[in-house]
């Protein structure tokens, strides 16, 4: 029974129906007890294979039976590696260790080869890889360094093995293997750097509070490869949450300087990276901005923006220019000057058919820049913005951007809409040759609207969005919708715009805004409806519907709210006066 030809007609009954399956693993088990029949087993093609997979089964006790066989042909370290290839990784870690030194390298070595799945890099980190690779990794020599980084590396790529990692202590030996001038060691700081990166997306690495700065004085002494590594890994501390202070000591210790050289870097993974950490960095300060990038670093990320093939490099681009201070007149200037709107357009143009997070974070950051140029205060800037196209493609991010863009289109519209009283036509035209069309008249401004000369919301279709925003279950965007819509109720034009805004059925969305927004968004949306309700017509259609939310506002909402409430229900004839509900 213990000859080949026997035995491998008992591997074939293990993918046989039940019975024989079970029975043909018992009898296996039965005779691996002799060392000859152990190694012949090993041998046999697919053995292993049908083991692990017995193993993982349904059948207990060929499951059973199946694991003592794995275990007894372990004892061969060829038969280990053959069931880490095959999903099974106890023995290989028990190789890690207690083998000799050989054996952990040649475990290492396979870990950093095998294609592991993040199903296999679980197993691997549950059954204890990680904390014998770390010690092979800082105890061995270079051969058992560089196959001990490689594995960790592979397994590094789970999120949940990044905190066994950094619990292993190996952040400041790799720190350490990074300012090494050691010629041996050079192999080792590509495989080192690449796990830092990983080892940074977790919010654990802040305990060492050194650690960014060590990163960012090896920049300029790092090949292309690390260097990338590096800037993933400090990309990923300066996000965190926590940040705050490693960000502000970043900046003390000349990060800006630094990352603004790779601006002209061709290394397009590179650049992408430096411009991505320039981007967070860039959030905490846009008062600084403009002085820490000057004219010449401005005109590099502009033509970044309109040569880059990469749309993450672009995005990161557009997303420095977008944290410039809206109001700085020299940024603005300069990115006027340098061409930037028609850029964006024809960015937005050519990405509508495409929808992926990338594509989505550059359509926020360029509805962020167009904030810029559509600010009150600069008409001029205002009428620039509008007659390369802005309008349309700010309406149409109310309906397909995501909801950050929708919010910032929003902003941009009512940015515009504020001066289209004073820009309108008046009814009366001077020349009588040649009346304006009938079509250009808007009912709400009282004159002849065109949306490139006058930026109409009305003209532009831009109401209808607006409030299918605030009808929507998301609540982020109300305030920046709210403020669009209430250019329609100036002082001059409040009659026409309630009427207007209150037949385009907003009420359902203010209700929907005052049951679930948020307190600036409640006040924003008391104030629209209290001018509604200063129009009979309106109280009688929609005040039944209104009453119980503002009730309930009024028992149960922000103080601050109060007297807007008591308003409105005074309009209602809720209440007396408002005085006597204090």
């Amino acid at each position: 029974m213990a000859d080949v030809g026997s035995l491998s007609l008992l591997v074939k009954s293990l993918i046989r129906e039940v019975d024989e399956r079970r029975e043909a693993v018992g009898l296996l088990l039965e005779l691996s007890e002799i060392s000859a029949v152990r190694r012949r087993i090993g041998r046999i093609q697919g053995c292993i294979v049908m083991l692990v997979a017995m193993l993982n089964g349904d059948d207990p006790t060929a499951c059973h039976d199946a694991g003592k066989l794995l275990i007894a042909l372990s004892s061969n370290i060829q038969n280990a590696l053959h069931m880490a290839e095959a999903g099974y990784f106890k023995p290989l870690v028990h190789y890690l260790k207690e083998g000799s030194d050989m054996s952990k390298i040649l475990m290492a070595t396979a870990i950093s080869r095998i294609e592991l799945t993040d199903q296999s890099r679980a197993s691997l980190g549950e059954d204890g890889a990680i904390e014998p690779l770390v010690k092979l990794f800082k105890a061995g020599k270079l051969e058992a360094k560089l196959s001990a980084l490689n594995a960790l590396q592979n397994l590094s790529m789970l999120t949940e093995n990044i905190q066994r990692l950094i619990s292993s202590g190996i952040v400041v030996p790799l720190l350490q293997l990074l300012f090494s001038v050691t010629s041996v060691l050079m192999t080792l700081r590509e495989p080192a750097s690449a796990i830092l990166a990983r080892i940074a997306q977790s919010e654990s690495i802040l305990v060492n509070q050194d650690v960014a700065q060590q990163m960012l004085s090896l920049l300029n002494l790092s090949s292309p490869v690390i260097q990338f590594h590096l800037l993933q890994a400090l990309n990923s501390i300066a996000s965190h949450s926590r940040a705050t202070k490693v960000r502000k000591k970043m900046k003390e210790n000349g990060a800006f300087q630094l990352l603004l050289l790779f601006l002209t870097e061709t290394n397009m993974k590179n650049r992408t990276a430096a411009l991505n950490l320039l981007y967070t960095l860039s959030k905490d300060l846009p008062e600084e901005l403009m002085e820490q990038l000057g004219e010449y670093h401005l005109n590099n990320i502009v033509n970044i923006v309109s040569s880059s093939t990469s749309e993450g490099e672009k995005a990161a681009a557009v997303g420095i220019l977008n944290n410039l201070p809206v109001g700085n007149k020299k940024a603005t200037d300069v990115l006027k000057k340098s061409n930037l709107l028609p850029i964006l357009i024809s960015i937005i143009s050519s990405s509508e058919s495409t929808s992926t997070p990338t594509t989505s974070w550059l359509m926020e950051n360029i509805a962020g820049i167009f904030i810029h140029f559509t600010v009150p205060s600069d008409k001029k800037l205002q009428l620039l913005s509008a007659e390369l196209g802005v309008i349309p493609l700010l309406v149409k991010l109310l309906s397909s951007g995501s909801l950050v863009a929708k919010c910032r289109a929003a902003t941009s519209l009512a940015q515009l809409s504020q001066n289209s009283l004073a820009l309108r036509k008046s009814r009366k035209s001077r020349w009588t040759c040649m009346p304006h069309s009938a079509e250009a008249f808007c009912e709400v401004h009282d004159g002849y609207c065109i949306v490139k000369s006058t930026f109409c919301l009305v003209k532009a279709g831009a109401i209808c969005p607006l409030i299918k925003i605030l009808e929507g279950e998301e609540r982020e965007a109300d305030e920046a919708v709210l403020d669009a819509l209430a250019t329609l109720l100036q002082d001059e034009i409040w009659e026409s715009g309630s009427n207007y805004i209150a037949r385009m059925s907003v009420s359902k969305a203010i209700i929907k805004v005052l049951e679930s927004g948020n307190a600036k968004a409640q006040e924003k949306a008391l104030w629209i409806l209290e001018r509604i309700f200063r129009i009979e017509e309106h109280r009688t259609q929609y005040g039944e519907s209104t009453q119980v939310v503002l009730i309930d506002l009024a028992q149960n909402g922000d103080p601050r709210l109060k007297s807007t409430v008591a308003k409105v229900l005074v309009q209602l004839e809720l209440l007396q006066d408002q005085s006597g509900y204090f």
